[in-house]
């Protein structure tokens, strides 16, 4: 009860307004940081004397190596530099002779007032290394020297508000027309798996998995020719630009070579432990190379049929193979994921790149440059020669494993992915233009859509795509577009060497 009477007894709470609330709430506020915004601390005397020699010196700047008034010519009117006293003022006004000029007068005061300043000793002797800021540009580099503040400058010597941004120095690609298929072939029975030109244009010869060789009129997509012999996939094709012989390689271990004037097989050459994938001629020498399962690249001698050279060094199946007129004359990829240059004198490997995570699928050699393209599942890559340098990584990604790749000479590359999907990509941007998909024929699988080999013709104006769905198409630049049908939509990336690796 006591406790009782104690709580009853209490004062009660007086009631306040919300605004002598608020108030009360805003002068704790001020109180609480009055001290840290209201209230200025002391100037630092070393800050006030960097201060002021900024101020003179930027106001002065311009008067300090004026040249010396020539004796006899007097000031018109008093300079605004000049001190206030009366003498030497009333002396300049009257041009009485010996008298010192205004300008001269309001620049040994300016000199006075600046050297009046302090400084450090240990500074004055790296005053002008501290204080320069170099502004670099694209091809005129700019020295900016400002006024000698103590302890400025030390850590930052570059400054982002005083350089200029440059624009993007990716190349800008020129506009291009689009590609539409304007033939598809059918003959064979199974996949198409390799393609190769004739060197005079006339006629070009597809592989397929019918184990056969037909060859086609280039101008009508009729067959000319059907060549049977292997007893497995034809996976690899080229024609000699020399001679009258055409190579092919197979599954079946087999390298054949046809005399193309009596459509027969002339040579074999035995050596591959294993199918092989892939076939290459030398541009200059008469030397052959084929890659296969075996994880080797093997070289021969096209008339004695021997072996000159097994390229060794790949973990791997070497599924594409590339030659070249200069060193590295060989370059092969493969499926351990990377590429290797070699050295044909020798036999050994004279470079290694490793850039690639995933199957190097496909290779193409620019007619123009001395640079070649890879593919694979991971990304399209440009590579200069002859160190095997790393140049550029494609914009956008296929998304899908790369299977071929074919350049011509106006700088067009072209793409197939498993998928079926067909890319056109401009060769000095590495900018993707054109996107195209596979139409699967009557007959075949959805799954069916895709692009195993494809090449050029001579002249660089026709493209032959090999698919799975059996069909050869081919494809040529639409006459008709116009720029402002296909607009170029382009975006520079933001770092070249953000996408490089």
């Amino acid at each position: 009860m006591a406790a009782v009477d104690a709580i009853i007894s209490e004062p009660a709470v007086e009631k306040r307004s919300l605004k002598a609330l608020t108030l009360q709430s805003l002068k704790r506020t001020y109180d609480m940081f009055a001290g840290n915004y209201s209230v200025k601390a002391p100037a630092d005397e070393r800050s006030q004397r960097a201060k002021i020699a900024c101020k003179i010196r930027d106001e002065y700047a311009a008067v300090q190596t004026l040249p010396a008034a020539q004796p006899g010519r007097a000031a018109k009117a008093p300079s605004a530099f000049a001190p206030s006293h009366a003498g030497n003022g009333a002396a300049a006004l009257d041009g009485a002779p010996g008298a010192a000029p205004p300008v001269a007068e309001s620049r040994s005061t300016t000199a006075k007032l600046i050297e009046s300043m302090p400084e450090p000793a240990d500074r004055q002797q790296k005053q002008a290394q501290e204080m320069a800021l170099v502004v670099q540009q694209k091809k005129v580099q700019t020295a900016l020297v400002l006024p000698s503040v103590p302890g400025a400058g030390r850590k930052k010597e570059f400054s982002a508000e005083i350089a200029k941004r440059l624009p993007s120095q990716w190349p800008r690609p020129k506009w291009r027309a689009p590609w539409k298929n304007y033939r598809v072939i059918s003959g064979h029975l199974g996949w198409v798996r390799s393609v190769a030109f004739d060197p005079s244009n006339e006629w070009f010869c597809t592989g397929s998995a019918d184990r056969t060789i037909k060859i086609w009129n280039s101008a009508s997509g009729q067959l000319r020719l059907t060549l049977t012999g292997h007893i497995e996939q034809v996976t690899g094709l080229a024609v000699s630009p020399r001679h009258p012989y055409m190579f092919s390689c197979g599954l079946d271990k087999m390298v054949k070579c046809w005399d193309l004037e009596t459509n027969k097989v002339i040579r074999h050459y035995h050596g591959h432990l294993s199918g092989v994938y892939s076939l290459a001629l030398h541009p200059t020498i008469d030397v052959m190379m084929t890659g296969g399962r075996d994880s080797v690249c093997r070289v021969w001698d096209m008339r004695t049929k021997l072996q000159v050279h097994c390229l060794t060094g790949h973990q791997e199946t070497v599924c594409s193979i590339l030659t070249s007129r200069t060193d590295p004359q060989v370059i092969t990829g493969s499926h351990d994921h990377t590429i290797r240059t070699w050295d044909l004198r020798t036999g050994r490997t004279q470079g290694h790149l490793t850039h690639h995570k995933k199957s190097v699928r496909g290779l193409a050699m620019h007619p123009g440059e001395y640079a070649f393209a890879s593919a694979g599942a991971d990304n399209i890559k440009k590579w200069r020669l002859p160190k095997g340098e790393l140049t550029m990584t494609a914009i956008q990604n296929q998304r899908t494993i790369v299977n071929s790749l074919a350049v011509n000479e106006d700088g067009l590359m072209a793409s197939g992915g498993d998928n079926g999907s067909l890319w056109f990509w401009d060769w000095p941007s590495a900018n993707c233009f054109q996107r195209s998909e596979a139409i699967v024929q009557p007959g075949s699988l959805e799954s069916e859509a895709g692009i195993y080999a494809m090449s050029f013709d001579q002249s660089g104006s026709r493209l032959v795509t090999c698919e799975a769905d059996k069909s050869i198409k081919m494809w040529k630049e639409d006459e008709n577009a116009t720029q402002a049908e296909y607009p170029l939509n382009f975006r520079p990336p933001d770092g070249r060497n953000a996408r490089r690796y």
